[in-house]
């Protein structure tokens, strides 16, 4: 089933979450980052910044917070049994922090197929903003597969 067209330019509900420190001590050890920045505010301070900074890639995690995240795929008829990950990008504008209050805004960019429909891409932008500051943008694609399409 190809994804409707129509569905491009939607802007789907915004969420915030709470960057917190705990958090992003842990993240940034499952991630194997060994700079001290991310895991001591002294360090971090004694680097330049106010406090912990957010791991570039944490914002993502933060993003999956969001109360449905499901809802856009739940209304496209899309089974996510069938979904892969297909990209994913950041646009950082400024640095965020532990303790930012950070707000997530979605927008589908794009809805396309490849391989005669056997393949439907999904492509978002997100928006993350503090206070209203553009601090990142997010790029990330879904794939689904229609093996059904092939036929």
């Amino acid at each position: 089933m190809a994804i409707d067209p129509e569905v491009i330019g939607r802007v789907l509900p915004s969420h915030s979450a709470e960057a917190e420190p705990g958090r992003l001590r842990f993240f940034a050890q499952a991630i194997g980052e060994t700079d001290p920045v991310y895991t001591d505010v002294e360090a971090a301070k004694a680097a330049g910044h106010h406090g912990l900074p957010v791991p570039p890639t944490f914002l993502f995690c933060l993003l999956a917070e969001k109360p449905d995240p499901l809802a856009l795929l739940d209304e496209l008829g899309i089974d996510v049994r069938r979904i892969l990950h297909g990209e994913q990008g950041f646009t950082y504008h400024a640095m965020a922090y532990a303790g930012d209050t950070l707000t997530f805004t979605s927008t589908v960019t794009d809805a396309y197929s490849k391989k005669g429909g056997v393949l439907d891409f999904l492509v978002q932008r997100t928006d993350v903003t503090r206070n209203g500051e553009l601090i990142a943008e997010l790029h990330n694609s879904l794939v689904v597969r229609n093996p059904e399409a092939a036929k």
